[in-house]
């Protein structure tokens, strides 16, 4: 019966077992549902609807002010290696000249290749 359940997604453990709708992990005592998502992170797309994932590259489509400054990103700066993040602003990036920030998806557009 094992063979058929996923492992813990807590230890990774392969001896679940199920009682009821609940899965159980002998090994850590974690419990969950099938129905859990085992990644909790929902699917991010960019402007204009490419799913985004984290090391990505993305630019820019619209002149960004920077919260707290007067500094601006300009459009079609280039953003290497983004990170997803769950939030309002669902990128954390560094941008050049600028430094660590967040970014929202519908900013950006996923770069090709």
């Amino acid at each position: 019966m094992t063979d058929t359940l996923p492992p813990c997604p807590e230890c990774a453990s392969t001896y679940t077992y199920q009682v009821d709708a609940l899965l159980t992990c002998p090994e850590c005592g974690h419990e969950w549902t099938l129905a859990e998502p085992l990644d909790a992170m929902p699917e991010v797309r960019d402007s204009v609807g490419n799913v985004l994932q984290d090391g990505d590259t993305v630019t820019v489509i619209k002149d960004l002010k920077v919260k707290g400054s007067s500094s601006v990103v300009k459009v079609g700066t280039k953003v290497r290696g983004i990170r997803l993040v769950d939030g309002d602003h669902d990128i954390d990036c560094r941008i050049p000249g600028i430094g660590q920030m967040g970014l929202k998806s519908e900013f950006v557009k996923k770069v090709s290749g």
